[in-house]
């Protein structure tokens, strides 16, 4: 796919660039979750916040509050394709035909309506809100996400001339293109697309999956992107998120509750999806202790994400926990997914698909050749490993800048459940200092799941 980014980016010649083409351009697991909301909590209501983590980028001062709410405005106005629906109802997902519900696709194609939003500044930071029945309002993060982050790389190339910009786009492509060589090769490699929420911009991410896909071969996976998975045919990959857990948190109304909210999500998750679509995420409330309090039935699952816990650390928990469960480990799937970039994806290959011999280590793993080596890896996996590759795969524009600037360098963009039928929503997270939430209901959710296992949590005498 050869795309003219310089010259498409300089030559704004149209009334509205949509950011979103298509109500499919969200993560697969977003459609997984909506599912499973539309069965369960049709009629709870939600808010989901905004919130810029990298408060030294103030976006409020880059582009105008008027480009935001046409961008919004599009997006209400999209509907399901026939062929996306179509697409839906007819695919195999993770080995499996028909896991949307046909009641459920005549609510895509009838019925389904996104939120209204709240739009505000304050600080040079946009606020942006979204109210109402829980199936109306989780569509919005991704799309949410996907628009300021690409308003913000569109602010910022106009400040660059077409020349600027060539020079911009040659130096990211090549810089992927070195990350793709170095993945060449790599023994039972598995890597997928989990770069939708904090992308370049839409064709960028095209161009990086496509890349992949023709460069990586059976090594790719596939892309969260359900519109990307559609439209080049390419496995759609996701499970579910942190949302539901927060969200049946908040409903509990009492402490007992609120721990056994975490596995309810699990039971009511597998009433509703088979087989590879069981990946546990249990970093919610913190991975320690759902592990430790997990009902046995858990460990009969196909895998876990680990997202906010260093992989290495929480890979090993895993499998020491399956083996305390009387199962193999090697049956199990771990997949990796928070800030990953192409020395982790190396890396935890090495450590998870065989034994590091001698003194090596799992970061003297550089490229394909060093897993040839038997001085220093002999292969034979401890658990199936897969990364999903996010920011800084579709967006690592780092030093790319013909100018110097750090401006195309990607911000932390989050868009969260922040209030259950007028409860607070919280995510401790396996990073005591990520926790998200009102300070007073954090510390209570610490009472209630504790901070065992947790980094960055602050020594108790």
């Amino acid at each position: 796919m050869i795309v003219n980014f310089a010259e498409r980016a300089h030559n704004h010649n149209w009334e509205l660039d949509p950011v979103i083409r298509s109500l499919l351009d969200t993560d697969f697991y977003k459609l997984l979750m909506l599912q499973f909301i539309w069965k369960h909590y049709p009629k709870t209501q939600v808010s989901f916040s905004l919130v810029n983590r990298t408060s030294a980028v103030r976006l409020a001062d880059m582009f105008a509050t008027k480009e935001i709410v046409e961008q919004l405005e599009h997006v209400r106005k999209l509907r399901f394709r026939k062929s996306e629906l179509v697409w839906l109802a007819g695919n195999t997902f993770y080995g499996r035909r028909g896991i949307f519900e046909p009641a459920f696709l005549e609510w895509l194609e009838q019925d389904f309506k996104l939120s209204d939003y709240a739009l505000s500044i304050k600080d040079g930071q946009f606020h942006l809100s979204f109210d109402g029945y829980w199936p109306e309002t989780t569509l919005w993060e991704l799309y949410a996400l996907s628009i300021l982050d690409e308003l913000r790389t569109r602010a910022n190339m106009k400040k660059l001339s077409e020349f600027y910009l060539d020079i911009l786009y040659a130096r990211a492509k090549t810089k992927l293109w070195g990350k793709i060589e170095r993945l060449r090769g790599v023994p039972s490699l598995s890597v997928a697309d989990f770069g939708t929420r904090r992308r370049h911009s839409f064709l960028w991410q095209e161009y990086v999956v496509k890349a992949m896909a023709s460069n990586l071969r059976s090594g790719f996976i596939g892309t969260s992107n359900a519109f990307l998975a559609h439209k080049h045919d390419l496995e759609a990959i996701g499970t579910n998120a942190h949302e539901i857990p927060m969200v049946l948190a908040a409903l509990a109304n009492d402490e007992q509750a609120m721990k056994a909210s975490q596995y309810h999500v699990l039971e009511l998750w597998q009433n509703t999806y088979e087989g590879a679509l069981h990946i546990m995420l249990p970093d919610t409330f913190g991975t320690t202790q759902f592990l430790k309090n997990a009902p046995d039935w858990t460990a009969d699952w196909t895998g876990q994400r680990m997202d906010s816990k260093d992989p290495y650390v929480a890979g090993d928990e895993y499998i020491e926990w399956l083996k305390g469960r009387g199962r193999d480990p090697r049956d199990k799937l771990a997949i990796a997914s928070d800030a990953l970039d192409i020395d982790d994806i190396i890396g935890l290959h090495a450590y998870f698909g065989g034994t590091l011999q001698g003194s090596t280590t799992a970061q003297d793993f550089r490229s394909a050749a060093d897993f040839q080596d038997r001085q220093k890896w002999i292969p034979g996996r401890r658990i199936r490993f897969s990364a999903g590759w996010g920011t800084l795969l579709t967006n690592d524009f780092r030093g790319c800048d013909p100018k110097g600037s750090s401006e195309f360098d990607p911000i932390s963009l989050i868009c969260k459940v922040s209030d259950v039928e007028g409860r607070p929503a919280v995510k401790l997270s396996d990073n005591y200092a990520k926790a998200l939430g009102p300070e007073s209901e954090v510390e209570r959710y610490r009472r209630v799941f504790g901070t065992a296992g947790m980094t960055n949590a602050p020594l108790v005498a």
